[in-house]
């Protein structure tokens, strides 16, 4: 077999594995915070940083929720890296966002964080306080034993079928959870133009 068809039969598998339970859930919450009158902010590093802000984009313009990405504010989040630390970017930011019970953090990431190995402990920092102020927290996250995945109020699990493309499938079926998001018919209130 060639690479493709084994990097596509892993994909297969992938999807054949995410759980439609935890999807349902993740649009319940979702619809929850928009009801509440909440915010939702997203949050990603590296490749999931481009996930997060392409699905701002989604749930602005399909779902009619107020949402936001800090990484999209480059010159903020420069600024506080270079000023506080890489690790309290995202908690920082979220403060000066004034995070509300009433609002929504989702979290899209490989592993989810993890401070005693000092993974994305910026992700792990903006959740605790997250936790703190109550507000609602969405992970999708490609591994079950990272810090997003054991404290969020609902996690949906994208499941490593080969160890050495966690990584890829992770961050591709990002995509597909946000979309099935967007669509779902408990968040989607405006058209898509195709």
């Amino acid at each position: 077999m060639a690479f493709s068809d084994d990097f596509l039969a892993e994909a297969a598998k992938v999807l054949s594995g995410i759980s439609a339970a935890d999807l349902e859930k993740a649009a319940a919450l979702l619809a929850g915070v928009r009801e509440d009158g909440g915010r939702l902010f997203i949050l990603g590093v590296g490749g999931s940083a481009g996930s997060a802000s392409h699905a701002v984009n989604d749930f602005r313009k399909l779902c009619g929720m107020e949402a936001y990405c800090p990484t999209d504010n480059v010159s903020e989040l420069t600024a506080r890296t270079n000023d506080e630390g890489w690790e309290t970017v995202f908690a920082e930011w979220l403060k000066g966002s004034r995070l509300r019970p009433e609002d929504g953090v989702l979290v899209f990431s490989v592993g989810g964080g993890d401070l005693e190995r000092n993974i994305s402990a910026n992700l792990v920092r903006a959740v605790l306080l997250a936790k703190e102020r109550g507000a609602r927290i969405l992970g999708v996250v490609g591994r079950d034993g990272g810090y997003t995945a054991k404290v969020a109020d609902v996690c949906v699990i994208i499941p490593t079928v080969n160890p050495a493309h966690v990584t890829p499938h992770t961050e591709a079926f990002h995509g597909v959870v946000w979309h099935l998001l967007v669509t779902h018919p408990a968040l989607k209130v405006n058209p898509t133009k195709w």
